[in-house]
């Protein structure tokens, strides 16, 4: 494992324990170069994963872009980071178990939707403002309406 801070390949375990829900390995490392110590994670994968775009581009999934945007959509908010965490490793498990090696990004969008509104509203509508691409006040009335089951017409 590369040491984040100086490079180095010379890097030693000095800790290993699993993840509170039991879905990765906790290492704590220190580089035998600088000194420095650090934290990495691992994770089983069943399949690589590949994200088909709106424009048609396809990418490596990443889950870090999804933890990312979850922890946007939740920053500031009474939400339990264990909450977040199974949240996303449930939305990981599903893609992978799904059988399909090419995910629409749509579909990660509609599970992260699902996913949120189950942990938080606030948190749900943030993430919908982006997902769905709201241009104006309006958009977020409208949708708030659809919420709320007051749809003005």
């Amino acid at each position: 494992m590369r040491c984040p801070f100086c490079s180095s390949e010379e890097t030693q375990v000095k800790d290993s324990r699993p993840t509170e829900d039991n879905t990765a390995i906790r290492r704590r490392r220190a580089c035998a170069a600088c000194g420095a110590r650090f934290t990495t994670f691992e994770r089983v994968q069943l399949r690589e994963l590949t994200v088909l775009k709106k424009n048609g581009q396809r990418t490596p999934f990443e889950r870090d872009k999804l933890e990312r945007s979850v922890n946007i959509a939740t920053r500031k908010r009474p939400v339990d980071q264990d909450r977040i965490d199974r949240m996303i490793n449930g939305i990981v498990r599903q893609l992978e178990s799904s059988g399909e090696q090419e995910i629409e990004s749509d579909k990660i969008g509609q599970l992260v939707m699902e996913g949120l509104a189950a942990l938080d509203s606030v948190s749900y509508v943030r993430f919908a403002s982006v997902y769905k691409d709201f241009r104006e006040a309006k958009d977020f009335e409208e949708f708030i309406g659809e919420l709320s089951g007051n749809v003005t017409s």
